[in-house]
């Protein structure tokens, strides 16, 4: 039994989660995958299916949370390379209706690098419960601070990101998702809003209380829900096979999605003495507070989501690893998922990562 599977399985007997699915490898090869326990627990709604629940088979599905994020990332910075957008372009050039608001001046570096000033964490469900409402709101958020002064982690900054791009496009979010990451890759099971058929392979979340129900093949995030389940921060659900093929391509330098300097920039440090460490669109590794542990390298990069997965990248070691949970079922209270991602990744990295070649030595 490979010590990931040991972990995980360690995690599910002490109620983390009621399952986890996994994969380490390269740009060329999977060095470790596999899953574990079922998709929903006793009692946990239509994915139950009696006592112990379904057992995870390899196929589920899984709600990725703000791993949405940085997928988006990629194909806004996919239309950065075919010139449809810049970098520099602002909220306001590409968005009319924030044009008379202190967002217009917002470029897109600020909203993929989290140093927008927008906050983040906000429940605007709660108060604007119809698309229409809650994007006019985005409008009339309070900036955190000047741009460019600090790291504020923004959900709401990617809401803007998923309209820019579909401005700058003229296609939908989830149309422009599918085409620019999801079919270089065949990642065919990857996408927002699942089907029935989707729904039927899903993870179950959490039993939630503004909903009344176990959440099954419905994105967790509850301003998405309202968004209709498109947007630029969450909704995307994934099975492992496509993570981990998003994954090896990331390892390899994602070469079929960006060209090769947009990859650079995109995993180049952009927040320097802002005290957080965030790439374009993904986290960097921090010395200290790091999700994953202090295993991977400093140039490594990746991100977390609240339902309970992640995907991280050492590019130096040419090493991923996937890990998909869903911790907040049946409820979002524990915390035990903290403790696991950081011994997950620090084993993976441990077991599995290849030395770099020394410069000058013989191969």
């Amino acid at each position: 039994m490979s010590a990931l599977r040991t972990i995980l399985e360690e995690a599910r007997a002490a109620r983390v989660f009621s399952g986890a699915a996994w994969s380490v490898g390269t740009a060329d090869a999977v060095l470790d995958r596999g899953w574990t326990g079922t998709r929903a627990r006793p009692g946990g709604g239509a994915a139950d299916g009696g006592p112990g629940g379904v057992p995870l088979d390899g196929t589920d599905l899984w709600d990725l949370a703000s791993v949405t994020k940085p997928v988006v990332g990629l194909a806004v910075l996919a239309l950065a390379d075919r010139g449809l957008l810049s970098l520099t372009d602002t909220v306001g050039d590409h968005l009319p209706r924030y044009a008379a608001t202190d967002k217009a001046p917002l470029t897109v570096t600020q909203l993929l690098a989290h140093t927008s000033g927008l906050p983040g964490g906000v429940p605007m469900y709660r108060d604007h419960p119809t698309r229409e409402s809650l994007l006019a709101a985005l409008g009339t958020l309070p900036l955190t601070g000047p741009p460019d002064t600090r790291v504020t982690y923004s959900s709401q900054g990617f809401m803007l990101l998923g309209l820019i791009a579909e401005a700058a496009s003229g296609t939908p979010l989830d149309a422009l998702v599918d085409e620019a990451v999801c079919a270089p890759l065949s990642l065919s099971a990857t996408g927002f809003n699942p089907d029935a058929a989707g729904r039927a392979r899903a993870v179950a979340t959490e039993d939630c209380p503004w909903r009344g129900r176990v959440v099954v093949g419905e994105v967790h995030d509850e301003n998405a829900v309202v968004l209709g389940g498109v947007c630029g921060h969450a909704g995307l659900f994934a099975p492992l096979d496509d993570m981990e093929r998003l994954g090896a391509s990331l390892a390899g330098g994602a070469r079929a999605l960006l060209r090769p300097d947009t990859y650079a920039r995109m995993t180049a440090p952009h927040t320097d003495g802002l005290g957080l460490h965030r790439c374009l669109a993904w986290q960097g590794l921090d010395p200290v507070g790091s999700p994953v542990g202090t295993a991977f390298g400093p140039a490594s990069y990746g991100h977390t989501g609240f339902t309970g997965t992640s995907l991280w990248v050492d590019p130096v070691a040419g090493l991923y690893a996937v890990l998909l949970t869903n911790r907040v079922h049946p409820t979002r209270s524990g915390e035990g998922i903290s403790a696991v991602r950081r011994a997950f990744h620090d084993t993976a990295h441990a077991e599995y990562a290849q030395e770099p070649p020394v410069a000058g030595a013989r191969r």
